[in-house]
């Protein structure tokens, strides 16, 4: 795999305080750090951002995850290994990251089930978490950064 440019936020400098700002800001939320490293990998494996799939296994490596839990993420309905709040919030990152596959982006019926699980702020939180991580995704999949690379 050929790196097309350096990412658009060490190449503009300025942008990167600001995105560390908001995920910094997301992570206030209150949810806990694992539950966000499960729905920043799954997001990142649904946009096939290598970067960051390698970099948010590590990262929830990193935060106590297991290796079982880590490996079971993309087939997380058809495992035993995580909560409910963890179900609602990886369900929610699917829909968020998904927005063109149906018709309502984020049906009631998963957004319910999140605010089952998680106040306002949390919620917030996560949504916040989401869109980085997508906007992460974004910027590594369209400039062809390789995972382990570094920046």
């Amino acid at each position: 795999m050929q790196v097309r440019m350096q990412n658009p936020a060490v190449v503009i400098p300025e942008a990167m305080p600001a995105i560390l700002s908001v995920l910094k800001a997301a992570k206030k939320g209150g949810v806990p750090e694992k539950t966000l490293e499960l729905v920043h990998l799954r997001a990142s494996q649904i946009n096939g951002c290598g970067v960051c799939v390698d970099g948010g296994a590590r990262s929830a490596k990193k935060a106590g995850e297991s290796d079982e839990r880590l490996f079971a993420v993309a087939a997380w309905r058809e495992t035993p290994y995580f909560t409910d709040a963890e179900r609602a919030a990886l369900a929610l990152s699917e829909a968020a990251t998904r927005l063109s596959d149906r018709a309502e982006p984020v049906p009631d019926d998963i957004w319910d089930e999140a605010a089952r699980h998680y106040d306002e702020k949390q919620l917030a939180g996560l949504v916040l978490y989401i869109g980085i991580t997508n906007f992460f995704n974004r910027l590594n999949a369209t400039t062809k950064q390789v995972a382990g690379a570094g920046w």
